[in-house]
């Protein structure tokens, strides 16, 4: 038998490199197909996961070296034993090279988290910041590891985030895939860091999509595997928390003790979340009154919070030892009130102070707590008919984490893949229901939509309120050279009259202007403090809402798809 023409096989090689760069061309012109989204979604998946497992691992490394433990999850347990100066001046270090990294990378000297993927989802076409989400994911390590108390999700979720962003962009993807993209990669980063795959895939359709549309589900499945496989090469099957054997649960008998404790936690998830809403407020005014430099702020929270570690450690890192101490029953009543008051004052300390981190972990250890509190109450009031007590703070970790993220499906079903445990489900649901009935009534819905509309963003109200501030002025107007333009004579007479709105404007400023003063159009104009107005062109109502259509139809069409 002779052997394959070299020319032939030469011409095979070039046609197969010929074909790759052509499909790369397609690729980047056109969009993924089916297949190649389904392929990108398992590598953004991949690449999540990995990015899960080295934040983590980053963060045991560093408090390792920083406090020399060489176990970080008795971490609280170790600092009794350390001089009272480093427990004061690691997280105040920590502190100041966090506000000068955020100082020098973001705009504002603000760590990103879940809420700014939230509003890449929405208002970005699926994109996050790069500069500033890898500034704030190192900024967010360096907090969790000198002594911050936040939880490690939220900065993992950013950082995948911003993974899914450069993918996005390099392939020219449009909003809709790149918003499936940015699921995928949030519902890896949830699996990898809980080793929740079930819940990992629903919380980035429920908390980052909004939306439950059938079309996504597939792709973020698969991430969410991908994400959960990278998770248990490293570290195994087992969970994140180990309960103790229940005995058979009277529930039916117990079941208002668990709507109670549901409203319970509500308005402890509410306290939490207005502790760090009123201690972000005050501090940045002590900022404006002092002139303290943006990026001192954090070290002053460090400090504080080294100062509270001296008699109260467990108030430092993440708090997975606390959450387990709560969820055994081995604390008593006076040091869950303690300790629950103290973790509060602790988060709103470091999100407030701008230090960085995530807010999930800390409510989880919270929830734990306020549950354990009232499942001792409930225990020796009741004695008869009441069960663990134990069983009262795993659906408390449930109800306080639902309620702050406004997440009662994947919140559920994390707290369940956390423990293995299946058999209290009806318990920790009513809990969780009731908790975020409640919580959603007294705050824009969770902890994240509620930052958002503290920026002035109504992602809580839905498309229509949001989606016209997607449109500046200058992107819908008519300029004057265009077809059936505005005539400049009327413009002037509006803008004499008071009637005009700038360029960068967005519709939602724009359409009371209309509602107020009858007229067709709006003159356009760019406001300077030396000059007058320069007219640019003419935003009409109609094109307005024709605008604000399309997008409302776009969103409806993506939802439902």
């Amino acid at each position: 038998m002779s052997p394959p023409d070299p020319s032939f096989l030469s011409q095979q090689m070039s046609d197969a490199v010929g074909s790759c760069k052509q499909g790369w061309r397609v690729l980047k012109t056109r969009g993924p197909g089916k297949v190649q989204f389904w392929f990108i979604a398992l590598l953004i998946g991949i690449a999540a996961g990995f990015a899960a497992l080295f934040f983590r691992k980053g963060i045991n490394k560093l408090q390792s070296f920083l406090y020399g433990t060489e176990d970080v999850n008795l971490l609280h347990s170790f600092l009794s034993g350390l001089e009272w100066y480093w427990v004061v001046v690691t997280p105040a270090v920590g502190g100041l090279i966090v506000g000068l990294i955020l100082h020098k990378f973001t705009n504002d000297a603000r760590a990103r988290s879940v809420g700014d993927v939230i509003l890449g989802a929405a208002l970005h076409e699926g994109r996050v910041e790069t500069r500033a989400g890898l500034a704030s994911a190192l900024a967010s390590l360096i907090t969790l590891s000198s002594g911050g108390s936040s939880g490690r999700e939220g900065p993992v979720v950013h950082l995948a985030a911003v993974i899914s962003s450069k993918v996005s962009s390099w392939i020219h993807a449009d909003g809709i895939t790149a918003r499936d993209l940015l699921g995928c990669a949030v519902a890896a980063a949830v699996s990898a860091s809980f080793n929740a795959p079930i819940a990992g895939a629903l919380f980035a359709l429920e908390v980052v999509l909004r939306h439950f549309a059938v079309h996504a589900f597939a792709p973020i499945v698969i991430a969410s595997v991908a994400g959960t496989v990278i998770n248990r090469l490293e570290f195994g099957g087992v969970t994140e928390f180990v309960l103790p054997t229940y005995g058979d649960i009277q529930f039916y008998v117990e079941l208002p003790a668990f709507l109670i404790l549901g409203l319970t936690c509500g308005v402890v998830a509410v306290a939490l979340m207005r502790s760090i809403f009123w201690t972000e407020d005050f501090a940045s005014y002590l900022q404006d009154k002092t002139g303290l430099p943006r990026w001192l702020r954090p070290m002053v929270a460090g400090a504080l919070l080294g100062v509270l570690a001296l008699w109260f450690p467990h108030i430092i890192g993440v708090g997975y030892e606390t959450t387990s101490r709560a969820l055994s029953g081995s604390l008593v009543l006076h040091e869950v009130i303690v300790f629950t008051v103290l973790k509060v004052a602790a988060v709103a300390i470091t999100l407030g102070g701008r230090m960085g981190g995530g807010v999930f972990s800390p409510s989880l250890m919270i929830g734990a707590l306020t549950g354990l509190g009232f499942g001792l109450i409930a225990t020796g009031v009741f004695p008869d008919v009441s069960g663990a007590s134990t069983l009262y703070a795993l659906a408390g970790m449930g109800a306080v984490a639902a309620a702050v993220l406004g997440a009662p499906i994947s919140t559920t079903l994390i707290v369940f893949e956390m423990t293995g445990d299946w058999q209290t489900g009806l318990a920790v649901m009513v809990s969780v229901s009731m908790s975020t009935a409640l919580a959603s009534r007294l705050v824009d819905r969770s902890f994240f939509l509620t930052q958002s509309e503290r920026r002035g963003i109504h992602l809580a109200a839905g498309p229509q309120a949001y989606l016209l501030s997607m449109f500046t002025a200058a992107r819908v107007m008519r300029r004057p050279g265009d077809e059936r333009a505005a005539d400049d004579a009327q413009c002037w007479d509006l803008i004499n009259e008071g009637t005009y709105i700038d360029a960068t404007a967005t519709l939602e400023s724009a359409m009371p202007i209309f509602e107020n003063s009858g007229a067709r159009f709006i003159p356009v104009v760019t406001l300077s403090a030396d000059t007058k107005p320069e007219l640019l062109g003419a935003l009409f109502q109609v094109d307005a809402l024709k605008a604000y259509n399309r997008a409302l139809a776009a969103t409806a069409a993506e939802e439902h798809s």
